[in-house]
């Protein structure tokens, strides 16, 4: 989880990236074909849909299958309609949580989410509830030992801020500008393992270990809905209480 623990949610990330696979092919998917159907199939005229490309290398994902989605996005071939949606409410604590999912059922979702903040001691609320105490970023995970280059070579190429740690760096940048940035850290040798948009939280709360547990119950339980693409919240934890919760 996000906070004074950042470094051990990176290579958290990194973990459940790699043992979700399969979902993060279905969430890939849906995004090239959203992307595709909002902004056309071609990637030099669509920043979303080059940054979801490159969603689409980062998990390895077969050049057909990739070219498949954007078709049935663009309209060139037939397939399912999905519609993006977002979900805001408060989990235990009080916790600010966002919920972006992209479905082709969006009653069925609204229940399945609406039950899984109910189950786990939260609250679903309405729209701009918690929403503006977050902010769209574009977000770069990158390695590389030499702190200084990262740095260098990221804010020439438009980065906003840059957080470092132990060869780990956090790299945001505008919405429209994470490609760009991307590439020149690619172009200059530094390691990205990741990239996309995501909500950064502007205000966060700090928890003790048994608040947090229960905050990770109702994000965990989100995060296995099929229909669900990505989970923001503005819990913040002490290393020592990430530390004994294995974050």
């Amino acid at each position: 989880m996000s906070g004074h623990s950042k470094w051990h949610s990176i290579k958290h990330k990194k973990a459940l990236v790699d043992s979700r696979r399969g979902k993060m092919f279905t969430k890939v998917i849906k995004e090239l074909q959203i992307a595709a159907r909002m902004g056309g199939s071609d990637p030099s005229a669509n920043p979303r849909l080059r940054t979801a490309i490159q969603g689409a290398k980062d998990v390895n994902m077969p050049k057909d299958t990739m070219e498949r989605a954007i078709k049935k996005g663009a309209g060139e071939l037939e397939g399912s309609s999905f519609e993006e949606i977002t979900y805001e409410g408060y989990g235990p604590a009080g916790i600010a949580i966002m919920i972006e999912v992209t479905t082709d059922n969006k009653n069925r979702t609204a229940s399945e989410i609406r039950h899984t903040f109910t189950k786990s001691g939260g609250n679903l609320g309405s729209s701009g509830c918690v929403s503006y105490m977050f902010e769209r970023k574009g977000v770069i995970d990158a390695e590389h030992e030499d702190e200084d280059k990262v740095m260098e070579v990221a804010l020439e190429a438009g980065a906003e801020d840059i957080q470092s740690d132990e060869g780990y760096h956090e790299i945001q940048t505008n919405p429209d500008e994470v490609q760009t940035v991307r590439e020149a850290l690619e172009a200059a040798g530094i390691t990205v393992r990741s990239s996309g948009v995501r909500m950064i939280p502007t205000t966060k709360t700090l928890l003790g270990a048994d608040e947090a547990k229960a905050v990770m119950k109702i994000l965990e339980r989100l995060e296995e809905n099929d229909d669900v693409d990505e989970v923001y919240h503005n819990m913040e934890v002490s290393d020592e209480v990430a530390e004994e919760l294995g974050i």
